[in-house]
């Protein structure tokens, strides 16, 4: 049945999106890919629930007041988020990236509105790859400007806003969704609110789901490993950041470390035989994904397609 519905503004369209099996990536391999298509919020990832929730939560907390403005660093889908909930909701809003990262995310949030700072990396940086170094700076500098103006902080790091997004919406629709039991749930972590919210909410349901951290080879540091690659091309993730304050390891079962070459090609893969435009972080779930498949067999694993392919055409991955 066609739906009918008529949203007061495209905050409300965040969410509530698809939940596809991948039928073409899983041929010859025992087992089942649910993907919940993230991708297909109104700002094309799914840090358009962070940006909602934390915002919200603000709100009904007292901590934004009318027109404050907001600040906080991005690598570019955080901010793309939050560009879109300030812009409706009235609050000015600035984002702070660094120069590594892609520049359609910089050109995307200004057309939404933003005012984007970018900052440079460090020397010995290269462009698409944002070390942690690199984060470091963009950090300061994001502080900087939220004292300067007495914004509010939209700290994805910190607020349990991110958390809670995936907890109270994310994991409940997949659980609402899954046409079969879900086995096991694996996600490239960045802030670590996705994992943690999406875990919770599969885990309470059924504590038997195994749920897995996917890291960047060579910069798996939170499975313990010394970082050898902080310059690897995963955007939005793998930065070794000392602490990851939302990340809850007791919901983590297993560390998954997967190469650039492997997220490229599960990510070039997902385009050409399922029809699903992705990028980097999507390819490390889905090459995740395939590893549990092919270790553990006759599994049914989820997890998210984050954001647009349309975000890297500048960068290696669509050449």
């Amino acid at each position: 049945m066609r739906d009918t519905t008529t949203y007061a503004s495209v905050i409300e369209a965040i969410g509530q999106t698809p939940l596809v099996e991948l039928k073409r990536m899983t041929e010859g391999v025992a087992g089942t890919i649910l993907a919940k298509l993230e991708y297909l919020n109104p700002g094309f990832s799914k840090k358009d629930r962070i940006a909602r929730q934390i915002i919200q939560d603000a709100e009904d907390n007292g901590d934004l007041e009318p027109g404050q403005p907001v600040v906080e660093l991005t690598s570019g889908n955080t901010g793309t988020g939050l560009a879109i909930v300030c812009g409706i909701k009235g609050y000015p809003f600035v984002a702070v990236m660094s120069r590594g990262n892609s520049a359609e995310r910089a050109r995307m949030m200004t057309a939404l509105g933003a005012e984007v700072v970018l900052v440079d990396q460090l020397p010995g940086s290269e462009p698409g790859q944002v070390s942690g170094g690199d984060l470091a700076q963009v950090e300061k500098r994001a502080r900087e400007i939220a004292n300067e103006r007495q914004a509010f902080r939209a700290d994805q790091f910190l607020l349990a806003g991110n958390f809670r997004a995936h907890y109270l919406h994310t994991g409940p629709e997949i659980l609402s969704q899954a046409p079969i039991s879900i086995d096991a749930y694996c996600d490239f972590v960045g802030s670590g609110g996705t994992f943690s919210g999406c875990a919770a909410a599969l885990k309470e349901s059924d504590p038997a789901i195994k749920c897995y951290v996917v890291e960047p080879q060579g910069a798996a540091a939170l499975a313990g490993k010394t970082v050898e690659n902080p310059n690897h091309r995963i955007q939005g993730g793998g930065y070794a950041r000392p602490e990851l304050p939302l990340l809850n390891n007791e919901l983590i079962d297993g560390y998954i470390l997967v190469t650039d070459d492997e997220c490229r090609d599960a990510a070039r893969k997902l385009a050409a035989r399922e029809g699903i435009f992705a990028g980097y972080s999507s390819g490390a779930n889905i090459a995740g994904a395939l590893r549990i498949l092919r270790d553990e067999q006759a599994l049914t694993v989820t997890t998210t397609i984050n954001d647009s392919g349309l975000k890297y055409l500048s960068t290696d991955l669509w050449p």
